[in-house]
């Protein structure tokens, strides 16, 4: 009797180690996924910078900051081999105008969820930080020459807590008098950010709060020791 209990508490220790090994296996590959598509997406909006010396918005199809019809994610849908797509999505119409709601079940896969089981089809993590001197600005067009803390030290997307529909100029609001922006969302220990100059990092989320920000920031002056990220 002793003897089948040892061996039924070996084959439990065994069975929970093996599953905890497949968990993080499933944990590293999503990880390794999601790095992938937040490059391609800092690549697309590096080229849309390129191509019309602005990042997004569209500088000729959504000329008012402070009422965006649609999402930069829309924006560079030709970017990032969804032309396609863009050529459907009624570009001088608001993101829920009855055409372009019939396109959020489309979202590319890029966007998507890489841990969520959920049956939602529109829904995505990947956001940029808007206001409080970040990366992007509700109120003027950022260039390259307004990033001044350098492409490197500044944070262009990352994994929110909360996802949104993908159309939707939905994102990050920083205020710097305030907490942080909830981060996060797919990963219990940390989230990827993708940098201006197109780097992908993943920052832990015992990470100190004053690096964050100072990576946060374009134009803030701050020191900034990236070795810390590591």
């Amino acid at each position: 009797m002793l003897q089948f209990r040892i061996t039924t508490y070996c084959l439990l220790v065994l069975a929970t180690l093996v599953g905890t090994s497949v968990l993080r296996a499933d944990d590293a590959e999503a990880k390794k996924k999601s790095a992938k598509n937040m490059k391609e997406l800092a690549l697309a909006l590096l080229n849309f910078r390129d191509t019309y010396n602005t990042f997004p918005p569209h500088p000729s199809l959504q000329t008012d900051l402070t009422k965006r019809l649609y999402s930069w994610r829309v924006d560079i849908l030709p970017f990032i081999e969804e032309d396609n797509l863009w050529k459907t999505f009624k570009q001088k119409e608001p993101w829920d105008s009855e055409d372009n709601k019939k396109l959020l079940d489309k979202m590319p896969k890029t966007y998507a969820p890489v841990t969520d089981d959920s049956k939602e089809k529109n829904l995505t993590h990947y956001q940029i930080i808007v206001g409080g001197g970040a990366m992007f600005d509700s109120k003027k067009r950022v260039k390259i020459k307004d990033i001044t803390d350098g492409t490197s030290n500044t944070i262009m997307i990352v994994e929110a807590e909360e996802p949104v529909l993908w159309t939707k100029p939905a994102d990050l609001v920083y205020d710097p008098e305030k907490p942080l922006p909830k981060f996060g969302g797919l990963f219990k220990d940390g989230f990827h950010v993708a940098f201006a100059d197109g780097t992908v990092r993943f920052i832990k989320k015992d990470t100190d709060e004053k690096l964050i920000r100072a990576l946060i920031t374009r134009a803030g002056g701050e020191a900034v020791d990236l070795k810390k990220l590591k």
